[in-house]
């Protein structure tokens, strides 16, 4: 069968069908910004590169400094007196706390002492360079109170500030380092070793000796090592931890399986031709990491919030010391000073955005949801119409038999000598009919193949002659579609459909109707962002019936038909002039300026390639329902940034007044040690609070459980064609 058959069904077909999907570009999300900071609050952490490796830190630390706290406390005068304790008594007992807190200052204190140094060095103050004053202070206070230049003695309060201030920190880096575990999760996909095939067997290598070129045997429940193709076997394969699909996917010879991917059932052989860096999997790894490191609009207003709040803080002690002092007691001027300078540390808000992006992007990646821009996903949110495009998004990009007519009343007989026919066809009408038919049945065998170009295709069937072909192939033979079909043929050509005619030795004896069949999952998506307040657009460059036809069952809400690939940008500039903020779905082949001039392009059925340049979001599943987990995950994130930036902010604007004595006329008084507790419970709280986006369901299929923000809309309405002749 020639390429012109697929004319011979007769259906107009204007310009502008997508592509296609070949392959993309070379893998991988491309370099970081160049001095791009995550960051600010946390530079002073040493880098803050490895959270793990900064968890353990202050655990050691933490641990280490709590055991030498604990015999400055009990021989502190003023735990004494709270605690009515007698500690033992030795030659030298009042060396215990000056000792041992000089000890934790030094070996506890260190990581504050050192960050506040790089703050003040780069010009850049913050949360460390407030540590550093706060415990200076207090060390300072206490040497010369044990020297006797003072009367004051602050050795229990600055252990103690020490030592709460490494747990916080401790509890940050292990919060921290979960978010920002969907790395090393990826990382663990890969197996350590792989089984490559030689001469009379296989040997077992590590995945760093695997070549392009070699082929590697996967075992049933094994991870596939490297990007490659099957060249021998067939199993289903688990692609949930690259696509976010749930349901393993049949892989056979000549399809493309790529590394960390699971055979579920059977063994496959396959072809490697990407390993290492140049893997789909490295290259999601660094689209993560990207992700991960980008700037939004909330993070730069938290940095400038943090570093503004450093001059708040100063401006405060200063006034609170010089308060204090001109009451006439200095003791509590320095106590006051030092609270104030710990309880405003911008911790919390330093913390308030990172930890969310950190989470937001790792569960998105897990859910096969990409996201290459931060600002397009903050934007999502906003968006109030979403443009499909149809083939390939909506529809399937596919024909399938939607309907079967028969003059006797025996569809599947009719199918049956239809697919008879086009057994040994290529076209993708015929493989539709073959595959429709094999599943309502056994196929007879088709005899003396012979391709009628243009028109259809003949062969001998049970000793009969059948054809199959459109009105190009009845107007040859001088037939008519009987009147008992002539109807329901009517209606199929009236919404777009190819109609084919079955003829059985010179008699038509029944009809299809082939479709681009629409996905099941595309009216539930439709369905949800109705329910969201949010209008959605259908643009295609199929005729305006079968545009009409799929809008009408959908229930889409506007429908631009006839649109070549070059225009659709166009039309999303001119939706964008009405006054609304639009999200551009498209494969991302044709529709790539489109999806650039939308407010968020979203390249959907990506597979594995996440170089999808034009695209700000990535959907590895073809699922349009998937498009609902980037509103989820949008309106999710933007909630979980303002909670945590309005409880930082509003943390500080109570607590500062509350630690410079603003209600010591009431007997109300926070200690320094306090006032680390609960900065440091500030900053549990807001990484707590993150945590919570681990509810978010971002599943095509799941449940809209943590969205808050949806608009009901009215259903049933009928969609607006748009006529761009």
């Amino acid at each position: 069968m020639t390429h012109t058959e697929h004319d011979r069904s007769g259906t107009v077909r204007r310009p502008g069908g997508s592509l296609p999907a070949g392959p993309g570009p070379e893998q991988g999300s491309g370099p970081s910004r160049p001095g791009s900071r995550p960051d600010r609050g946390h530079e002073g952490h040493e880098g803050h590169g490895g959270h793990d490796d900064h968890a353990a830190m202050f655990r050691r630390l933490f641990w280490v400094d709590l055991v030498l706290t604990l015999p400055v406390l009990v021989f502190s005068e003023t735990i004494q007196g709270w605690l009515h304790l007698t500690p033992p008594s030795f030659p030298g007992d009042g060396l215990v706390a000056p000792v041992l807190g000089t000890v934790v200052f030094l070996h506890g204190g260190r990581p504050f002492l050192a960050g506040g140094w790089r703050e003040a060095r780069d010009r850049r103050p913050g949360m460390m360079l407030l540590i550093a004053m706060a415990i200076s202070v207090a060390f300072v206070t206490s040497v010369l109170g044990s020297l006797g230049v003072l009367d004051l003695e602050l050795w229990w309060e600055l252990a103690a500030l020490i030592v709460v201030m490494l747990l916080g920190h401790w509890q940050e880096m292990r919060a921290v380092g979960q978010a920002r575990g969907a790395l090393g999760a990826l990382a663990e996909l890969l197996p350590d070793e792989a089984e490559r095939v030689v001469d009379g067997g296989t040997e077992t290598v590590s995945i760093a000796e695997l070549t392009v070129g070699d082929v590697a045997l996967v075992r049933p429940g094994a991870r596939v090592p490297a990007d490659g193709t099957v060249v021998d076997g067939e199993a289903e394969v688990d692609e949930s931890m690259i696509t976010g699909e749930s349901r393993p996917v049949p892989r056979g010879v000549g399809d493309r399986v790529v590394a960390g991917t699971v055979a579920t059932d059977s063994s496959i052989r396959v072809a490697v031709d990407a390993i290492g860096d140049d893997t789909a999997l490295a290259g999601i790894r660094r689209l993560v990491e990207q992700a991960q490191t980008s700037r939004s609009r909330a993070q730069a207003l938290a940095d400038r919030a943090a570093a503004l709040l450093f001059y708040v803080a100063l401006a405060a002690a200063t006034v609170t010391f010089a308060a204090w002092l001109l009451a006439g007691d200095a003791a509590d001027a320095v106590v006051r000073t030092v609270t104030v300078l710990v309880i405003s540390c911008p911790h919390a808000l330093g913390l308030a955005i990172p930890l969310v992006i950190a989470l937001s992007t790792a569960l998105s990646a897990r859910a096969g949801i990409l996201v290459k821009d931060r600002l397009a996903l903050e934007r999502m949110r906003q968006v109030d119409a979403v443009l499909f495009d149809k083939t390939g998004t909506l529809t399937r990009g596919e024909h399938a038999v939607t309907a079967v007519a028969a003059l006797d009343g025996d569809e599947d007989r009719v199918l049956a000598l239809a697919a008879a026919a086009e057994a040994e066809s290529e076209h993708p009408l015929a493989r539709a009919i073959v595959a429709e038919a094999r599943e309502r049945g056994p196929v007879p065998d088709g005899r003396d193949f012979r391709s009628i170009a243009g028109r259809g295709v003949e062969a001998s069937v049970d000793g009969a002659a059948v054809a199959v072909g459109g009105p190009a192939l009845l107007r040859e033979r001088d037939l008519r579609s009987p009147g008992a079909l002539a109807d329901t043929v009517e209606e199929w050509s009236a919404r777009g459909a190819a109609v084919l005619h079955v003829v059985r030795d010179g008699e038509v004896v029944g009809a299809m109707a082939l479709e681009d069949e629409v996905r099941p999952e595309s009216a539930a998506a439709v369905e949800e962002l109705h329910r969201l307040g949010v209008r959605v657009v259908m643009i295609t460059g199929d005729a305006r019936p079968v545009a009409e036809a799929v809008g009408e069952r959908l229930g889409i809400d506007e429908v631009m038909a006839e649109i070549l690939p070059e225009d659709k940008d166009a039309r999303v500039a001119e939706l964008q002039e009405r006054g609304l903020r639009v999200a551009m779905v498209g494969d991302g082949v044709n529709d790539a300026p489109a999806l650039a001039r939308a407010d968020v392009g979203i390249a959907i059925g990506a597979g594995t390639d996440v170089a999808i340049e034009s695209a700000g979001v990535v959907l590895a599943s073809s699922d349009p329902r998937a498009v609902l987990g980037v509103v989820r995950l949008s309106h999710a994130a933007y909630r979980k940034m303002v909670q945590n930036l309005a409880w930082a902010a509003g943390y500080n604007v109570v607590a500062i007044p509350l630690a410079a004595g603003a209600l010591a006329w009431a007997g109300v008084t926070m200690a320094p040690a306090v006032g680390a507790l609960l900065m440091s419970a500030s900053t549990v709280i807001v990484a707590l609070n993150a945590q919570l986006l681990r509810r978010v369901d971002l599943r095509a299929d799941g449940p809209d459980r943590d969205d808050r923000d949806g608009v009901p809309r009215a259903p049933g309405r009928t969609p607006r064609t748009v006529d761009t002749r």
